[in-house]
C-alpha cells in the first residue's frame, strides 16, 4: 500500500516527542541507574567513584537479599499456581452455564479494581494476630494464637508468613486468570465438544484432551503477566506486612525503598533495582521471542 512521503514525516513529527520521552524516562533511567550501581554513592550528595561490582558482591552476600530471593521464588511459585488453577476452575463453572453467571462473575472480577495497598489492608485486619480470623476462631470455640504474618516458622526455606501475602494476591488476580480462561473457553467451537461426547469422552477427558490444549496459549501468556506481577510486587508487602520479623515477608522491592530512600544508599539500592530488572527479564523476554517467532512463521 503506497504511503505519501508527507504523511510519513507527519506520523513521524507526530510520535517523536512521544518517542523522546520513552526514551528518557524508562531507558535513560533504566541506564543511569546501571551507572549508579557501579559507583559509591551512599549519601545525600552525589558520589560517583567507581568501585565495579562491589555493590553487587555485597548484596549477594547479605543475609537479607538471600532471604528475599527465596521469599520472591516460593511467592511466585505459589502465586501463579493458585491463580492458573483457581481461575481456571471458576472460569470452567461459568463455562458450564452456572446460574447467575453475570452475578458471579462480576464478584470474581472485583478484587482487580482494587489496588494492592487496599487489598493489604483489608487482608492485614483479616490475618491480624488480635483480631479478624484469629477473633472469629475464639468465638466459636477454637484456641486461635497464629501470628500468621508475624510467625517466623519456616519449612524448608519456606516462611510461613507468606501465607497470607500469598492468598491475599491470589484473591485479587485470580478474577484476571479467570477472565482470560473465560474468553478462551468461550473460542472453543461447540460442536468439538459435542464431537468429543459422542465418541464417548467424559468430562475430565474432554478437559485433559481437549479443552487445556487450545487454551494453553492464554496459560503460558497468564503465568507471564502473574510472574511479571509477583518478582516485582512491593505496595502488598508494604500495606499489609511490611518486611516482617527476621525479614519473613521482605522481597527485593521493600529492600530497595529502605535502601535507597531510608538509608540514603543509592548505589546499592540502584544494585537491588536493576537485579529486580533482570529478574523481570528472564520472564519477559523468552515470551516476547517466542510470541515474535510465532508471528513471523
Amino acid at each position: 500500500m503506497y504511503c505519501p512521503k508527507k504523511d510519513v514525516r507527519l506520523a513521524v513529527m507526530i510520535l517523536l516527542p512521544l518517542l523522546a520521552l520513552l526514551f528518557l524516562f524508562i531507558y535513560g533511567f533504566i541506564i543511569w541507574s546501571l551507572r549508579v550501581s557501579f559507583t559509591d554513592w551512599n549519601g545525600i550528595l552525589p558520589n560517583m567513584t567507581w568501585v565495579g561490582f562491589d555493590n553487587y558482591k555485597l548484596l549477594f552476600s547479605s543475609q537479607r537479599f538471600q532471604t528475599d530471593l527465596r521469599n520472591t521464588f516460593f511467592f511466585t511459585i505459589f502465586f501463579i499456581a493458585i491463580c492458573i488453577f483457581g481461575g481456571f476452575s471458576l472460569s470452567y463453572l461459568l463455562y458450564s452455564k452456572l446460574k447467575g453467571e453475570a452475578l458471579f462473575r462480576t464478584i470474581y472480577l472485583f478484587p482487580l479494581s482494587l489496588s494492592f495497598v487496599v487489598t493489604g489492608v483489608l487482608w492485614r485486619w483479616i490475618f491480624s494476630p488480635e483480631v479478624g480470623l484469629n477473633a472469629l476462631l475464639r468465638m466459636i470455640g477454637f484456641k486461635a494464637e497464629f501470628g500468621w504474618f508475624t510467625s517466623t516458622y519456616s519449612i524448608g526455606g519456606f516462611n510461613v508468613a507468606l501465607i497470607a501475602l500469598i492468598l491475599a494476591a491470589s484473591w485479587q488476580y485470580m478474577g484476571y486468570t479467570m477472565a482470560m480462561f473465560l474468553a478462551g473457553l468461550r473460542g472453543i467451537p461447540d460442536q468439538l465438544i459435542e464431537s468429543a461426547q459422542i465418541d464417548g469422552a467424559g468430562e475430565f477427558m474432554i478437559i485433559q484432551k481437549i479443552i487445556l490444549p487450545i487454551i494453553k496459549p492464554i496459560t503460558f501468556s497468564a503465568m507471564i503477566v502473574l510472574g511479571h506481577v509477583s518478582l516485582k510486587i512491593f505496595d502488598l508487602a508494604y500495606a499489609m506486612t511490611g518486611k516482617g520479623p527476621a525479614f519473613v515477608t521482605d522481597f527485593p522491592g521493600l529492600f530497595m525503598f529502605e535502601t535507597t530512600f531510608r538509608g540514603n544508599h543509592y548505589a546499592e539500592g540502584a544494585a537491588i533495582s536493576i537485579m529486580m530488572l533482570l529478574l523481570v527479564a528472564l520472564v519477559i523476554v523468552p515470551y516476547l521471542y517466542s510470541t515474535f517467532r510465532e508471528e513471523n512463521r
